[in-house]
């Protein structure tokens, strides 16, 4: 998958999660960008990626993403 194939799947995730059909996603989205963006819909986006992709993130590597384009870069790397 490319970048911008995982970005498009990830967006619908999102939307998803977030209950917003509406909600477009960048490379530089993070938590501060997305108002319901808490900790309980973090847990969710999280499982719905790793159910979606069929990966599964360590701990420690979530913690050091800072926005949807490092995530999409660790799945590139490391799990795709």
């Amino acid at each position: 998958m490319t970048k911008e194939e995982i970005l498009a799947k990830i967006e619908e995730i999102f939307r998803d999660v977030f209950n917003d059909d509406s909600l477009t996603i960048s490379y530089d989205t993070n938590a501060d960008d997305i108002e319901e963006w808490d900790s309980f819909n973090h847990i969710n986006l999280v499982a719905a990626i790793e159910k979606a992709f069929n990966i599964k993130f360590a701990l420690g590597e979530l913690q050091e993403l800072e926005n949807v384009g490092d995530m999409i870069d660790l799945m590139i790397k490391e799990k795709l």
